[in-house]
């Protein structure tokens, strides 16, 4: 569905299309908070989901500017891996062009330290024409659902048709977002197999998913390994800085979303039957697991199965066989972000929500 067609019929584009002057006071910026952002539907796996099919097609179709994003670190060598800030700019095209920045930090102690989500940020819309900024939206929640929307369409095409038995490795924010989204879509689901270092942390979402899909079994694990086996589609939510899953834990058909990027080992890349990525250029940097293996002259862009927008559109098979061992590396594009703000975006036009912000 594209941003036209659903719009009610009696609205133009011109009156739901981004403005730079909404007033005559000048230009002005829409603020949506998190709550406004979940009351206009971000806090459906849906719109998500929707969105992020609409951004991989753009993708695989060339229809998009995205400059590689550039991390921001402070603490040097030392520092872990997950505490950094990235810019993520994009520019989505289609029907409704919109430009856009995802300035997200994460700091891995913050819940621990701070009592604070690990991830925190601001997305920001520029109209494509003027270039002007036209809206500012909370990200954490927009990131972590289009996050879980990568998984959610990607096992469309890469997981076993009626899978019914998902593993999770971390269960945070981002672990609780794969899985009601994953759960909201395919309802064939009947057993989550979930481990964290924080058994605290496995029992409450444990709690969340008995609570919101009572026929759903869920077993807490051991250890990752217990979960890992057990699991057709298998997702990381992790913020692990080196890889622990080695390809003899993955059962034959699993699907592998691997969402922190970290987790998996090597040997297992090099073992799979198809390896997907988001983009590219994208995943072969920042010296992850599979830049590493660029690097040592064990993995190129010819071994690589396809990007996933290839998949979308049909350019490329998603799984061919049961049998086949899928792993998915999604580095997370700024086009998914700028295309689900997008949408939230426009309905907040449509229903005149949010905060007015004079530019000048």
């Amino acid at each position: 569905m594209t941003i036209k067609q659903a719009m009610p019929q009696e609205q133009t584009r011109a009156s739901a299309e981004p403005k730079t002057s909404l007033s005559s006071r000048g230009p002005e910026l829409l603020y949506l908070n998190r709550e406004a952002i979940a009351s206009l539907g971000g806090g459906s796996s849906k719109l998500y989901a929707e969105a992020l099919e609409e951004a991989l097609t753009l993708h695989a179709r060339g229809d998009y500017v995205q400059p590689l994003k550039p991390y921001l670190r402070t603490s040097g060598k030392e520092g872990h891996i997950a505490d950094r800030i990235i810019a993520m700019p994009a520019h989505v095209g289609g029907e409704l062009p919109l430009s856009g920045i995802k300035w997200i930090g994460s700091k891995h102690d913050n819940p621990q330290s701070r009592g604070l989500e690990r991830a925190s940020g601001v997305i920001v819309l520029n109209d494509a024409e003027s270039h002007y900024p036209v809206a500012v939206l909370e990200a954490g929640l927009i990131s972590s659902m289009r996050t879980a929307a990568v998984t959610v369409v990607a096992a469309r095409y890469l997981a076993r048709e009626k899978f019914q038995t998902i593993a999770c490795v971390g269960c945070g924010l981002i672990a609780k977002a794969q899985l009601t989204s994953l759960l909201e879509h395919y309802a064939q689901v009947g057993h989550i197999h979930l481990f964290d270092q924080s058994p605290a942390a496995a029992e409450k979402l444990s709690e969340i998913v008995r609570i919101h899909f009572p026929h759903v079994r869920v077993t807490v694990a051991d250890s990752a390994e217990q979960a890992v086996r057990e699991g057709e589609v298998v997702v990381t939510c992790t913020v692990a800085d080196t890889p622990y899953i080695p390809f003899e834990w993955l059962r034959k058909g699993a699907f592998v979303s691997n969402i922190s990027i970290m987790d998996v080992h090597k040997e297992a890349y090099l073992r799979a039957d198809k390896v997907v990525v988001d983009d590219w250029e994208q995943s072969n940097r920042e010296k992850k697991v599979l830049n590493q293996l660029v690097l040592e002259g064990r993995f190129s862009k010819e071994r690589l199965h396809a990007e996933l927008g290839e998949i979308v559109i049909g350019a490329k098979p998603g799984r061919e066989s049961e049998e086949e061992i899928i792993i998915l590396n999604p580095m997370g594009m700024a086009i998914e972000d700028i295309s689900c703000a997008r949408r939230i975006y426009t309905q907040a036009l449509r229903e005149g929500a949010g905060v007015r912000l004079p530019l000048y």
